[in-house]
């Protein structure tokens, strides 16, 4: 049963109450119309719990604006929902369309820094956020007294006489719930073997990352990735107010899973109001990411699940750590990212999940 406005309903409940269940919840399939977005389409989703998101279905199936009761979830950059044809390849021009968003995808086979790889040159973090969604498909069904719905689509980044790997992304999300489920499964369909690289880019920001917010995780053992990152290392968990020439810090934390092998994270302000978590399968993404940016306009914090760090593909492979995927080969991945709500809520959900 779906939990609205305080109380469950059965689905004839809601169902004598509502003429069309877009009343409550469901998704609209738009186009935005104007500046460098125009012609990305977008997935509005509503949930029934106060939970409104967007998919920008032209930027690799990203998760866009987010909401949650009137109160933004995400950071957005000043860019926008850029149309993929603006995008710039070359070294850190990738931040030219960086939209933020709820969840901007980095990969398939180049995750982190530029370089340059076997003779490739690789811009930052892949081109995965810069490819539109083919085969879209919007889909709503009841499963007893649960409402389901579901968007699903193809995106594929090939080359001529390199790799060709196909990503069958599905995002689901129930009546009454705060939570959405991204369900990939990546298919090599060329016919040498390719590098993967995925990286799931959460950007929590303000009001959920404020200068009384902490970042709570699992037994995690941290690492800096460099200089800056090393100097902030005490405070690598906990915010500060917008600071004018903040340079970035990049974390590296080692989690420890539950007995599901799910590992979670989760941003909540200190007043235990709300939180936004993410909770991901470890088998097929190890490692986790965090990119705290207290600046003055750009003021967020990534929660960054990975199969990779973010040196670029030409320091995995150095490393021996790069991943492969075979010839016909597929490989699951699988990431949730949700809202807690109130004091007890979070209580529990800490509790439960052993987060500190």
């Amino acid at each position: 049963m779906a939990v609205l406005f305080g109380q469950r309903y059965s689905r004839q409940e809601i169902l004598s109450h509502v003429g069309d269940i877009q009343q409550v919840a469901g998704i609209r399939m738009m186009e935005l119309c104007d500046g460098l977005e125009r012609g990305v389409r977008i997935a509005d989703v509503r949930t029934g719990s106060g939970l409104r998101f967007q998919v920008s279905l032209d930027r690799g199936m990203d998760l866009s604006v987010a909401e949650y009761r009137g109160v933004p979830l995400a950071f957005r950059s000043p860019n926008g929902d850029v149309h993929p044809h603006r995008f710039e390849p070359e070294g850190f021009d990738w931040q030219r369309g960086f939209a933020g968003g709820l969840m901007t995808g980095c990969g398939m086979t180049q995750v982190g820094s530029p370089c340059v790889d076997e003779g490739t040159a690789l811009g930052q973090h892949g081109r995965l956020s810069t490819l539109s969604a083919s085969a879209v498909h919007q889909s709503t069904r009841w499963e007893g007294d649960e409402y389901v719905m579901c968007l699903n689509g193809e995106v594929r980044e090939t080359t001529p006489f390199k790799e060709n790997l196909l990503l069958l992304r599905t995002i689901e999300t129930r009546l009454g719930e705060s939570v959405i489920t991204i369900r990939d499964v990546v298919i090599n369909e060329g016919d040498h073997a390719a590098p993967l690289m995925m990286l799931y880019h959460v950007n929590a920001g303000w009001p959920v990352v404020n200068e009384t917010a902490r970042l709570y995780l699992h037994d995690a053992c941290t690492e800096p990735r460099d200089a800056d990152a090393r100097s902030g290392l005490p405070d690598a968990r906990v915010f500060c107010s917008p600071a004018p020439g903040y340079r970035e810090q990049v974390f590296y934390h080692t989690l420890a899973g539950d007995t599901d092998g799910f590992a979670t994270a989760m941003i909540a302000d200190g007043h235990k109001n709300l939180g936004l978590f993410v909770r991901y399968r470890q088998a097929e993404l190890p490692r986790f990411i965090e990119w705290k940016m207290m600046g003055c306009g750009f003021y967020a914090v990534g929660m960054e699940p990975a199969n990779c760090l973010v040196g670029g593909r030409a320091k995995e492979r150095a490393q021996g750590t790069l991943q492969f995927l075979a010839p016909g080969e597929e490989r699951h991945f699988l990431v949730q990212i949700g809202v807690v709500d109130g004091e007890h809520a979070l209580n529990q959900f800490t509790e439960e999940n052993g987060l500190q």
